[in-house]
């Protein structure tokens, strides 16, 4: 009885449970390195992200670790302002998806919710409603707009009348440091509270939405959003 028990669990090795762990492994192991995807829970970068979304992370975009950690195999890129992030947060370890908008050795300030690189103003332009939001059917007065700053061109939301850091600095970006907001800047923890990202903690750039569903519509699919590249 005892021989006939092993060799089953031998045959149940060797025809599905081995093939399994490899199959896990394999695909582990990308998307640990290669590519991967993020579920976005909430609403911290709209009107570029929306809850719901299924993003798409290029962990290639400016190194390569070893599978499964965080070891560092080789460099040939760094995150540029106007970048989305994914990165751990160093409050606690969250994974977050974030806008980076101050790079090492910048000089940033935002004043009444306009932002400030080395001195220079951002530049705002109106943003005409979106299919998926619209401000005038919001419970608080909305702004959309494209911010553009050193270089970088992106849509943010701005809610003027919520609590929150709409004025900060100027503070200098430490070397090897980034600092990163959300998109949907008056609903986002983000740099403004706690502090500057190091380079180690960014894992990758999110580089489009995958697949959309809308949690506010029994989770019906957002057919137009999908396979869209983000700005």
């Amino acid at each position: 009885m005892a021989i006939e028990l092993k060799a089953k669990l031998v045959r149940f090795w060797h025809e599905w449970l081995k093939s399994l762990l490899i199959i896990v492994l394999v695909v582990g192991g990308f998307r640990s390195t290669f590519a991967d995807w993020n579920d976005v829970p909430s609403g911290s970068m709209k009107p570029t992200i929306l809850e719901g979304d299924r993003i798409v992370v290029n962990k290639l975009a400016y190194d390569l670790k070893v599978p499964f950690t965080r070891w560092r195999l080789a460099r040939w890129s760094s995150p540029q302002r106007g970048d989305i992030a994914v990165l751990f947060s160093p409050a606690d370890g969250k994974r977050l998806v974030k806008r980076v908008v101050g790079l090492p050795g910048d000089t940033l300030a935002m004043v009444d919710d306009r932002l400030f690189v080395d001195g220079v103003p951002a530049r705002y332009r109106p943003l005409p409603p979106l299919r998926d939001l619209d401000p005038a059917t919001e419970a608080l007065p909305r702004i959309l707009a494209v911010e553009d700053v050193g270089g970088a061109t992106h849509p943010v939301m701005l809610t003027p009348t919520l609590p929150a850091m709409h004025s900060f600095g100027p503070i200098v970006v430490p070397p090897g440091s980034f600092f990163v907001m959300g998109d949907n800047r008056a609903e986002s923890g983000d740099s403004r509270y706690f502090g500057f990202v190091a380079l180690d903690r960014i894992v990758g750039r999110a580089t489009a939405v995958a697949a959309s569903v809308d949690p506010g519509r029994h989770y019906r699919p957002r057919w137009h959003r999908f396979f869209k590249p983000l700005p």
